[in-house]
C-alpha cells in the first residue's frame, strides 16, 4: 500500500495539465452499451474507478479495447446483465449500467451501493424513474432487479437534483417510445457531455446543463467518438494548490464556466485568477483571509471541492464558516487536519475554521477521496514532514496527482508503507 511524503513550504511555479473527469468518463462507458457497435472514448484518465468501469463492462460480456487514454468499447458480446457487490462495493458508479442494460437488453441486476464514508447515497431516485418509464422493480438479496419489454417516454420529476440518477434515467430515455421529460435534474457539465454523446448516437436530447431535459427516443443509437471534458474538480485542486505555492501556476484545461463558484472563492480569499483561452492561471501574495462556504448543486460550490478549500482556510486570517448541505457526513477529514494544527470545530453540517499561523507536518490518514486531495493540499503548507496514508483513495479520482505538484516545485514522493 502506498502513501505520499511531502515536505511542506515549497513555493509552486509552471504549468500543469488537467485530466479528463473521471466523473463524465464512467457515464460515458457506460452510455457505450447502448450503441449497436463500438464506440471510442478519448482523453480517458488512467484513474482506479475507469479500470473499475472497464472490468465491469468485459464481466458483462462487452470488450474494452484501446490504446494507453483511450478506450474502444464495444457492446455486441454483452451476454450477462449483473453488476455484482464485489465491484459495486468499491465504486459506486457501477450503478450506472442500470439504465443502459435496462433499455437495450430488457433487464438489469445490480448490488445495492448502500452507504458510504461521506453519507448515504441511496438510488431511490434512479429507480423511480426507470418505474416511470415502464421498468418493474424487484429486489432480493442486497440485489434491485428491473425487468421491462419496453420503455416508454413520460414526465417524471425527481425529488432531490441527482447527478447518476439524472445520467442513469436520461440514458433509458433514450431507448424509450416517444418522448421523455425529466424535471428537477441536475446540471453538471458531465450530463451535458452524456447529452452530446447521446446526440451523436441519434438521439434528439434539449435541456442539458437546465433542470428541464427533454428526450425523444429512438429504436437503436449509433456508435459515438467523443473526447473526456477536463476535470473540473482536478482543476479547482489544482487552483487551491496553485494559490497555497503562490504561484504562478498556469492550469491547463481548466473551464472558467464550470469553475465559476470557485474561482469566486479564491478571489475572495486573496488570490488573483487569470482567465486565458483554454487555461486559468492563478497566483497569491502572503496570505488568505477567511470566507464563508455553502456547498451546492452546480452551478453552485460544489462538494467535491469543500475539503480542498478548508485547507487554505485553515491558515487564513480570521475565521471562515464552511457549511455543508449535500452529504450529512462530509467532515470525516476534519480531525486529520487537526492533527496538522488546524483549529476546526464542527456542529452537524457546519465547520467553523478559525485560522492559524501555521501547520505542523504529521502523519494522516485519507478517509475518502477529497478528502485525501485536501491533507495532501494542507502538507504541501505545513511545516515539516507530512505522510498521508490510505492514498488508494486519491487514486480513484486524480491522475499521477503527485507528478504533477512535483513538476510544479512540491517536495512530493510516492513510497511504499512499511510492513505493507
Amino acid at each position: 500500500m502506498d502513501k505520499f511524503v511531502i515536505e511542506g513550504g515549497a513555493p509552486l511555479r509552471g504549468t500543469v495539465q488537467v485530466s479528463g473527469a473521471k466523473n463524465s468518463a464512467l457515464p460515458l462507458m457506460a452510455c457505450a452499451l447502448l450503441a449497436d457497435g463500438p464506440s471510442t472514448i478519448r482523453r480517458l484518465p488512467d484513474l482506479a474507478d475507469v479500470r473499475t468501469m472497464a472490468r465491469l463492462l468485459r464481466k458483462l460480456g462487452a470488450k474494452v479495447n484501446g490504446p494507453s487514454g483511450q478506450a474502444v468499447i464495444d457492446p455486441k458480446g454483452v451476454n450477462l446483465f449483473e453488476a455484482p457487490y464485489e465491484l459495486v462495493k468499491t465504486m459506486r458508479a457501477s450503478v450506472l449500467v442500470l439504465g443502459p442494460l435496462l433499455a437495450r437488453f430488457g433487464h438489469a441486476k445490480i448490488s445495492l451501493p448502500g452507504g458510504c464514508a461521506i453519507g448515504a447515497r441511496p438510488i431511490d431516485q434512479h429507480l423511480k424513474g426507470l418505474e416511470a418509464l415502464g421498468a418493474q422493480i424487484a429486489f432480493e438479496h442486497g440485489y434491485v432487479e428491473a425487468k421491462a419489454k419496453s420503455l416508454k417516454g413520460t414526465i417524471f420529476t425527481f425529488d432531490v437534483q441527482t447527478v447518476t440518477g439524472t445520467e442513469n434515467v436520461l440514458m433509458a430515455a433514450a431507448l424509450a417510445k416517444g418522448k421523455t421529460t425529466l424535471r428537477n435534474c441536475a446540471c453538471e457539465p458531465e450530463i451535458v457531455q452524456l447529452a452530446d454523446a447521446l446526440r451523436l448516437m441519434g438521439v434528439g436530447v434539449e435541456g442539458a446543463g437546465t433542470q428541464t431535459i427533454e428526450v425523444e427516443g429512438v429504436s437503436s443509437l449509433k456508435p459515438f467518438l467523443i473526447d473526456v471534458i477536463p476535470d473540473r474538480i482536478e482543476a479547482g485542486t489544482l487552483l487551491v494548490a496553485g494559490a497555497l505555492g503562490k504561484g504562478p501556476v498556469r492550469v491547463e484545461g481548466a473551464v472558467r464556466e464550470h469553475l465559476e463558484a470557485i474561482v469566486e472563492k479564491l478571489v475572495e480569499a486573496g488570490a488573483r485568477i487569470e482567465d486565458s483561452p483554454g487555461a486559468l492561471t492563478v497566483s497569491a501574495d502572503d496570505g488568505f483571509k477567511g470566507v464563508n462556504i455553502k456547498t451546492q448543486e452546480f452551478p453552485g460550490f460544489a462538494t467535491d471541492m469543500q475539503a480542498q478549500f478548508m485547507s487554505l482556510l485553515a491558515c487564513a486570517r480570521g475565521s471562515s464558516v464552511l457549511t455543508e448541505t449535500i452529504f450529512e457526513n462530509r467532515f470525516i477529514h476534519v480531525p486529520e487536519l487537526v492533527r496538522l494544527g488546524a483549529k476546526i470545530s464542527v456542529d452537524g453540517r457546519t465547520a467553523v475554521i478559525e485560522g492559524v499561523k501555521k501547520l505542523s507536518g504529521a502523519p494522516v490518514m485519507a478517509t475518502d477521496l477529497r478528502a485525501s486531495a485536501s491533507l495532501v493540499l494542507a502538507g504541501l503548507i505545513a511545516e515539516g514532514k507530512t505522510e498521508v496514508l490510505r492514498i488508494y483513495h486519491l487514486d480513484r479520482g486524480y491522475e499521477r496527482l503527485e507528478k504533477k505538484l512535483s513538476a510544479l516545485g512540491a517536495r512530493i514522493e510516492r513510497t511504499k508503507m512499511e510492513g505493507v
